[in-house]
Formats: C-alpha cells, sequence, structure tokens
C-alpha cells in the first residue's frame, strides 16, 4: 500500500465504497463523516437500518451493487497493474482534495510510483476542447513541456485534443504527468490512447474514483472535472466551446478558490469561444507557460516583461531625435531647414546631424542632409508593424 495510517478494515470499506456509489455523492459523503466507512458498508451489506435521507428505491440500488462486491479481488486486480488505493487519512492522500467536502472522493484508485501528495503540491490542470484545432494542440503541447521544464506537474484527464497534447508536451520534456480517469486505471480510455495512458503510467501517475475495470460514463466524465480543479494550484482552458466540460472544471476551479486562466484563440472560432467569455469574468489571461507559473508558482517567479524590440533610434536622446523626425523621408534639406523644423538653432542641428551621421541615420550631401535607407527602412522583426 502506501506507507499509511489508515487501518485495512477502512481500506477494504472504502474499497468497496468506490464500486458501490458514484464519485462526488455528497449524501454518501455525509454518511461517512457522520457513521465512518466501515458501518456504511455493514448497513448497506447486511441490509441494516437504512440511512438517513435515502428513498426505498436508492437503498434497493446500493443494496444490489453491494451484492456483488469484493474489495479484495478489486486490490488484487489494482496490484496486477501496478496500482494501489489510497484513502482518506493516508500519508498520500493530497489534502487540497478535502476542499471538496462532502463531495470528495470515497478513494483514489492510484497507478504509478511517485506519490500523489507531493506530485498535487505544485501542480497544474491543462484541459480544452477534444476537437481542438492545430493551434489549440501545439499550445497545449507547448504549455506542457514548458510547465515541466518549471518543475510543475501537468494534471489533465488523458482525452483526445488539449488533453493529450498537454500530456505529450510535458512526457516529451521528461516531465511530470497525471492522468485523471473516469474509469478504472486497468481500463485505458479512450481506447486509441492506450500507448499513452501506459507511458503515463511508467512516467507519472494514472489515478481514478472508479475500481478497476469499471467503464466511463457522461456523468463520470463531467464528475472527474472537480478531481482536476481540486487537485491543482490552478487549471488553464486551451480552446473551448460554450458548452464544453473544460469549462466546468474551470468553474469547479473557481469554486474551490484555485487560479482560472485561458488560452486566447481567434475572436472568429466556436472553439475558443468558451475561453474568451471565461476571460470577460474571473479567469487570466495566460500565453505561456512562464505566465502560468506566475499565477501558481512560487513568490517572485515572475513571467519575464513582454515589450517589443528596442530599435537604435529608440536610444537617441531626446535633441538627436528631433533633428531626425525633421527630415524628409525623401530627398536632401539645408541644415537651416532642419534646425527651423526641430525648433533648435542651426549649430545645434549640425552637430546634431554628424552624431547622427556617426550613427549612420544621415547622409551628408552637397545640397544637404538626407536620410539613410537604414533610417527609412529599418529592420523590424517579422510581425511588427511600425
Amino acid at each position: 500500500m502506501s506507507g499509511a495510517e489508515v487501518s485495512d478494515g477502512i481500506r477494504l470499506a472504502r474499497a468497496a465504497l468506490t464500486r458501490i456509489v458514484e464519485p462526488g455523492d455528497e449524501r454518501a459523503g455525509r454518511w461517512l463523516r457522520e457513521f465512518g466507512a466501515v458501518d456504511v458498508v455493514r448497513r448497506i451489506v447486511e441490509d441494516g437500518e437504512p440511512l438517513p435521507g435515502v428513498s426505498e428505491d436508492r437503498w434497493a440500488g446500493l443494496r444490489a451493487r453491494a451484492a456483488d462486491v469484493q474489495p479484495e479481488r478489486d486490490l488484487e486486480r489494482a496490484a496486477g497493474v501496478g496500482a494501489r488505493i489510497v484513502c482518506p487519512g493516508d500519508a498520500e492522500w493530497p489534502a487540497q482534495l478535502d476542499d471538496l467536502g462532502d463531495a470528495r472522493p470515497v478513494a483514489l484508485w492510484v497507478r504509478g510510483r511517485p506519490s500523489l501528495r507531493i506530485w498535487a503540491l505544485r501542480s497544474v490542470g491543462v484541459v480544452g476542447a477534444r476537437a481542438c484545432t492545430d493551434y489549440g494542440a501545439r499550445v497545449a503541447a507547448s504549455l506542457g513541456a514548458g510547465l515541466a521544464e518549471r518543475g510543475s506537474v501537468v494534471v489533465s484527464g488523458g482525452a483526445y485534443g488539449v488533453d493529450a497534447a498537454a500530456h505529450r508536451g510535458t512526457l516529451g520534456a521528461s516531465g511530470a504527468t497525471v492522468a485523471v480517469l473516469a474509469c478504472g486505471v486497468d481500463r485505458p480510455y479512450p481506447r486509441g490512447h492506450v500507448q499513452l495512458i501506459e507511458r503515463i503510467a511508467e512516467q507519472g501517475l494514472v489515478i481514478a474514483e472508479l475500481p478497476p475495470g469499471d467503464h466511463p460514463t457522461r456523468s463520470r466524465f463531467i464528475l472527474r472535472n472537480r478531481l482536476i480543479a481540486a487537485l491543482t494550484r490552478g487549471t488553464v482552458v486551451v480552446e473551448a466551446a460554450y458548452r464544453s466540460g473544460a469549462l466546468g472544471t474551470a468553474r469547479w476551479a473557481q469554486r474551490l478558490g484555485r487560479h482560472t486562466m485561458g488560452v486566447p484563440g481567434p475572436v472568429t472560432s466556436t472553439r475558443s469561444a468558451g475561453v474568451h467569455e471565461l476571460l470577460r469574468g474571473e479567469a487570466v489571461l495566460v500565453t505561456d507557460a512562464a505566465e502560468v507559473m506566475e499565477l501558481v508558482g512560487d513568490m517572485g517567479e515572475l513571467a519575464p516583461a513582454r515589450r517589443g524590440p528596442v530599435l537604435p533610434h529608440d536610444l537617441l536622446a531626446p535633441g538627436a531625435a528631433a533633428v531626425l523626425a525633421a527630415l524628409p523621408a525623401v530627398g536632401a534639406v539645408g541644415a537651416g531647414d532642419i534646425a527651423r523644423a526641430a525648433g533648435t538653432g542651426v549649430d545645434d542641428a549640425i552637430g546634431r546631424l554628424y552624431e547622427l551621421r556617426s550613427l549612420g541615420f544621415v547622409e551628408r550631401h552637397s545640397d544637404g542632409w538626407q536620410l539613410t535607407r537604414q533610417a527609412i527602412h529599418p529592420v523590424l522583426p517579422e510581425g511588427d508593424d511600425r
């Protein structure tokens, strides 16, 4: 197991409950808080007194599920793929999951060698559209690699699109990544990501609330999002339409007091419309890993200042800059005309002109002074429209 304080009886009871109750069931969370895992299981399995607030039909449903529960078998099956169960009270349990209150997981099935608690302390969720664009995939992969290089753990859902790109970017940078599944840790989903999830299990962690062999459902995908939000210090959304499940992760992050970030896309893209709406609210716009770490990293971990390129004429003294601006774009002009346009004396203008000539901005002709090609057409980085 994980060298924890939880007793074998509690561990078996919580393992059984991961198969009996659905993830995020707040009523079951209240039962656990009030009666403890062992008593809850006993009352369900042995047809004891119904637990508070449960209807007759639901009690019958819980009893039917409990009839086939064999927690010892689930633990053996998990061990067969190198997985373990981590419960509240274990040394490996991430304390931030307790922020979910009664909606916190009954337990987590964890596959991989690292400590989930340690990794969660410096982690960032990266989520987004399954049907992402090439732009979204590139941004997610770049974020994954950049966060990995800065020592952060990247948490995502193992899905197609943005999730996969973030995982692959992290793995490509030999970084730490966690895949949170909506099914058993021994049943990689989607099927097209078997190799990716196996690689994550070898290099990082694969976790789930569902017991081994269990299958995903739509509701389980939605509930899985709260784990990504709760585990991490902040969530970045890369491409999401208005009804994207990734926005659910962001809303959970906001509810839990975590940082919420979004990467903008083209204003004409429906796949970025949800992100833009998020950014119109409380989310923070980010464009790379440095800006993400400025929010979720340690104090003083600031992104570099962003500004345009510094060109030679930006460094001129005000007097020289005024004389340079007084020269016309085409043709030569006399020193007197330049002095009047610059608002200075002729001697000062001539001194400035010789200074500008030494810097390559102007050249002397018999009939006056004119701008050089460098001054008229400065070399600008691609995309600069000055």
